[in-house]
């Protein structure tokens, strides 16, 4: 996650710097830690029958909701960019790649802040909705590097077939 991103956001985009990107999420740490609510009652429940169902409830531990689909995202992502820095994958196929991780990421958030009271301590509540608010502010800045800086990101003098995407 940010891997290829936050490099172009600090180099081209140049909206924040390093020192105020991490203030900003400081203070979002301190809001989402203040913000948070007391341990859920149904964090003992033994639910992993139907785990996609009982995720999507709030009925499962913090911990079996975040980190399966957090380093399988990650994953994807960075294979899907990898591919794409390297000429693999073209501009089209990365957009779909992104596409359809939308859903599942989208099903994930809604997990992740409803699962979030089900952990023993607060600090572990506001780390998981905070980095569910950064991979939407990765798919932010993917669209904006998408949009307005395809040359940069895609190498697009190496693409044939899909060059007509990189304007």
């Amino acid at each position: 996650m940010f891997i290829y991103s936050l490099p172009l956001f600090f180099a081209r985009i140049g909206l924040a710097s390093p020192l105020e990107l991490l203030i900003i999420v400081m203070a979002l740490l301190v809001v989402l830690l203040l913000s948070s609510p007391m341990r859920g009652e149904n964090l003992h429940q033994p639910v992993f029958n139907k785990y996609l169902f009982s995720a999507w409830s709030g009925s499962v531990p913090l911990v079996w909701v975040f980190w399966p689909f957090f380093l399988i995202l990650n994953a994807g992502l960075y294979g899907a960019d990898t591919l794409a820095k390297i000429g693999l994958l073209t501009v089209s196929s990365w957009d779909d790649v992104h596409l359809m991780l939308l859903l599942p990421i989208a099903w994930w958030t809604t997990a992740i802040w409803r699962c979030s009271a089900n952990t023993s301590l607060r600090v572990w509540m506001a780390c998981a909705r905070l980095l569910t608010l950064a991979v939407l502010f990765e798919y932010g800045l993917k669209l904006v590097i998408r949009i307005d800086y395809p040359r940069i990101f895609f190498g697009c003098e190496e693409l044939l077939l899909d060059y007509g995407s990189c304007f």
